[in-house]
Formats: C-alpha cells, sequence, structure tokens
C-alpha cells in the first residue's frame, strides 16, 4: 500500500537475473536505497487514500443461497449489485518487523454498501418472490503485514497476510411491508457469509492495488533514469531487506545502452556506509556515474558551444596584450561576436569520487570557427586538452550546483590555419587561459542548466526535497535527504491506474 511508496522515489529497476543471492551478499549492488522509519511514517500519512482506492475498486460479487423454513418452506436469497457508497478511515499506523514485514494497522473503517436483496419462498400455495433494497453498514478494522519480495526482477508486494475484524455488521431493508421478520432471518444466516466476501474481496484487491502502484513507482523510477537510448537496469539484485528502522533495497545499476555491454568489478557496498539519520538514502557506484558517463559520450551528447561573446567578455575582463596579438592571429581579423568555439570529447570522461570532491578527467578537443559570410565559416584554430577538475555539488531551490574547487590543464597538441608568429610558450598559455576563464565555466554552467532541466522533465521538482545533501567518498557517492509526502505521485497513480 502507501508504504511501497516506500521505496518509491527510488531505488529503481528493470531487466537481468536478479534476486539470485542472499541478502548478506552485496557483490551485484551498485544503487542502493535507505528508507528510514520516519520516512514510513510520513508516507503513511496517506495509506487513507489507497485503502478507499481498494474498497471502491474492488468488486464484490453476488451473494447467494437458500434455508429451508418451517412456515415458508425453502428460501432462496440473493444480495445483488453490492457496491460501496460511504467510507470513512479514523487512523493508520505502520510499524517496521526486523526481517519480516511491513505491519499496517487501518482502524476504525467505516463502510456503508448497498444493493438489492432479492427472494422467494414457496408453499403450497404456489410461489412468491420479492426484491428490496439493502444498505449494509460496517465498522471494521484492518490489520495487513506487507512482505516485500523479488518477483521478475522487480520489487513486489505480498499482503497475504490481510485480516478484517468487524465490530458492526448491521443489515437495513426498504420498501417492503413486512421488513421486520425479513431482516432478523435474514441477518442471522447471512452476516457470516458476508464477512467472508467483503474480507476476500477488499484483500484481494488491496494487494492488487499495492503491486500495481509498486509497478506505476517503479516504472517512473525507470523512466528518471533514461534519456533517449540510454537506460539504467536498476533490477532489484536481492529483496527487500526490512529491519527495525529502516528499509532498504539493493540494485544492479547496469548501464543500457544499444550494442554496449557494461562489465563491472565487485561492489564496495555494505549497509554501514549509509546512516539512518535522513529519511531517504541513496548509495551510488563510481561504476554506475562512469557508465552513464560513457553513454553521454557515445551518444554524443558531450558538445559545448560557446559564442563569441564569451570569448570576447574574457578578453576585456583580462589584461592580455600579448593575447591580443594571439586573437588576431587565430581569428584572422574577424571580429570576435562573429566567432563560436566548439568544444567535445575525444573519449568518455574517467569520473572517481573521493572525500575532496567528483573528479573528472578528460582529454578534451576544440576548435574557434571564424564566418566570413551567411553560409561561409572555416575552422580557424585546433587544438586538444587533458583537463581534470574536482567539483563539489549541491541541490538547492530546485536547481543543481556545480563548484569548481581545483582545476588542472595540459595542452596536449594545436594547430593554426594561419601561421602563427607567437611564440609557442604565449599560444599555450593563452590556450591554457581560454579553457580555464571560459571553456571550464561554461560547461560547467551548461551541465549545471542541462542537468537541472533533465531532473524537472521527470518531475523531480514537484518533490518536497528538504535539506539534501552530496556526500562523496572514495569510490562512491551518498544523496541523503528528508522530504514531504508526493502528492503528485500519489494524484497520478489514482488518476491513472485505477
Amino acid at each position: 500500500m502507501v508504504v511501497l511508496f516506500l521505496i518509491a522515489p527510488l531505488c529503481l529497476l528493470t531487466v537481468s537475473s536478479a534476486c539470485d543471492f542472499e541478502p548478506s551478499s552485496y557483490e551485484n549492488t551498485r544503487i542502493a536505497c535507505r528508507l528510514t522509519r520516519p520516512a514510513a511514517l510520513v508516507l503513511n500519512e496517506q495509506t487513507a487514500q489507497v485503502i478507499q482506492a481498494a474498497f471502491r475498486h474492488a468488486t464484490y460479487p453476488d451473494i447467494n443461497g437458500e434455508r429451508s423454513m418451517s412456515v415458508f418452506g425453502k428460501v432462496i436469497y440473493g444480495l445483488n449489485n453490492i457496491q460501496i457508497n460511504d467510507l470513512t478511515i479514523e487512523d493508520s499506523k505502520v510499524d517496521l518487523k526486523e526481517d519480516d514485514a511491513i505491519d499496517i494497522l487501518v482502524q476504525n473503517v467505516s463502510a456503508s454498501f448497498k444493493g438489492t436483496l432479492n427472494y422467494g419462498y414457496g408453499t403450497y400455495f404456489g410461489n412468491i418472490g420479492h426484491s428490496i433494497d439493502f444498505e449494509i453498514e460496517s465498522a471494521i478494522d484492518l490489520q495487513i503485514d506487507t512482505k516485500l519480495t523479488c518477483e521478475n526482477t522487480r520489487v513486489a508486494a505480498d499482503t497475504s497476510d490481510c485480516y478484517l475484524t468487524f465490530h458492526k455488521l448491521e443489515l437495513h431493508l426498504y420498501g417492503d411491508r413486512q421488513p421486520g421478520w425479513i431482516k432478523q432471518l435474514f441477518t442471522k444466516f447471512i452476516s457470516f457469509t458476508l464477512k467472508l466476501v467483503l474480507k476476500s474481496q477488499v484483500c484481494k484487491e488491496i494487494n492488487s492495488v499495492s503491486n500495481l502502484l509498486a509497478n506505476f513507482i517503479q516504472d517512473r523510477a525507470e523512466n528518471f533514469l533514461s534519456l533517449g537510448d540510454i537506460g539504467m537496469d536498476i533490477s532489484v539484485a536481492s529483496s527487500p531487506q526490512i529491519k527495525s528502522n529502516y528499509v532498504e533495497s539493493h540494485h544492479t545499476g547496469l548501464l543500457l545502452y544499444p550494442n554496449h555491454t557494461t562489465v563491472f568489478s565487485a561492489s564496495i557496498y555494505t549497509p554501514s556506509l549509509l546512516s539512518d539519520s535522513r529519511m531517504l538514502s541513496f548509495w551510488f557506484s563510481e561504476q554506475v556515474i562512469n557508465s552513464l558517463s560513457l553513454a553521454a559520450f557515445l551518444d554524443k551528447r558531450l558538445v559545448f558551444n560557446i559564442t563569441g561573446e564569451d570569448i570576447q567578455d574574457m578578453v576585456e575582463t583580462e589584461d592580455i596584450e600579448t593575447h591580443r596579438v594571439i586573437l588576431k592571429q587565430i581569428f584572422q581579423g574577424v571580429p570576435l561576436k562573429d566567432c563560436i568555439a566548439k568544444a567535445w570529447s575525444l573519449t568518455a570522461p574517467r569520473i572517481s569520487f573521493t572525500p575532496e570532491g567528483t573528479v573528472v578527467k578528460s582529454n578534451m578537443a576544440a576548435e574557434f570557427i571564424v564566418s566570413s559570410g551567411e553560409e561561409d565559416s572555416s575552422v580557424a584554430f585546433y587544438f586538444e586538452t587533458e583537463v581534470t577538475t574536482t567539483i563539489q555539488a549541491s541541490y538547492a531551490e530546485k536547481k543543481l550546483i556545480l563548484h569548481l574547487s581545483n582545476a588542472t590543464i595540459k595542452i596536449k597538441d594545436y594547430r593554426s590555419a594561419s601561421k602563427m608568429s607567437a611564440k609557442e610558450g604565449s599560444v599555450r598559455h593563452f590556450l591554457k587561459r581560454t579553457v580555464s576563464a571560459v571553456g571550464i565555466p561554461a560547461v560547467i554552467s551548461r551541465l549545471e542548466s542541462g542537468l537541472t532541466a533533465l531532473m524537472n522533465s521527470k518531475g523531480l521538482h514537484f518533490f518536497e526535497i528538504k535539506n539534501p545533501e552530496i556526500i562523496t567518498k572514495e569510490g562512491y557517492l551518498i544523496v541523503q535527504l528528508d522530504f514531504g509526502f508526493p502528492h503528485h505521485l500519489l494524484v497520478d497513480f489514482l488518476k491513472q491506474t485505477l
């Protein structure tokens, strides 16, 4: 039920033969998600909506029977067209049972059912048939122990331990001239059958809704980690673990990209790497981020254009009298506003996590393009560089923020379309200064806005994220946060699925 929003905002899933090792083994875990007890309490606040959906979405079969009476002979009856009319829920509680289940107690469910009672009885005078409208008032408690399992590489919910306790079950009949004795007759011998039917159908629907919700969330999680041909296999590597203070799931985190196979070494994950101090925590292996970087490179997404205005701004804010000569030679006297710089990765960037931040090592190529007419342009200058940056990331006001803390630049090669009279040392110094002052800030700015836009296109900005932290350690990344209930996700689920 709603607690499956639990490993919801999520801990993601797809294909591959997962679920094939013991929970104590984490060698295939490259993404881990931990949701703590405070988060379960927040998510449980909306359990009533899912329970209401289960009651309303359930189909209640006709209840038919017969009984022999000394006065009337055989009495045949049927409760038909049973529909729920009204439903209120007073309270819901959740508890995490160590290595067992998520225990949900829904108290004081007041439900009203309406339908038609058809009955007939026979004597030697003939057969008589009647039809009466009825209403059933009930007061019920639900006890549901939700077990989380791994089924076809996905998290599945097992709510077969579902119990209904009836505090009240009253049958009201309307429109008959002798309702008193009929009510007494039918209330006595159909109430037991009615309880069984309600329990069966409500518990069945709760299990169905729980798994619809689980699949809905996991579909959204898969979509969140996809872009065009790039995807992430987030199959569960084992059944989720339920502890007394958290629920945790483990995922394979393999890259999905056409004609590409990812081979990973054994994971370094252990549960001790995650804290219980925040509501939701994610652990990402360095290998996962590197595989996404590789996919972005293969998909030709690591290409950046820098306008002539940006280059001109750098020139005007720097004391570079020597550089003016180099610029004139490179651009052959063409105004900077009519030029652009284009940069791209020669190889997939290599990403590593350290306590100081995310270290990105890139082999880049860049070229300056000059335009001498509306459709006439040429490459005036080309160079290759190796750039190593250390970046610290944060998330605030629904935006990704990237802060450059260190950069090392090596110019490896350059070629000019015109003869350069400037000394090689001056040219290399100019190129390093251009990469440092213009290139790196431009790329970081594009990444900030591009990744923020991508995450927002997946709906991240609809979540109430509180005090997020992005923590880098040797070989892995942790994202931890608190959150408010994702109402929009539940509304989407109820609209689209039920």
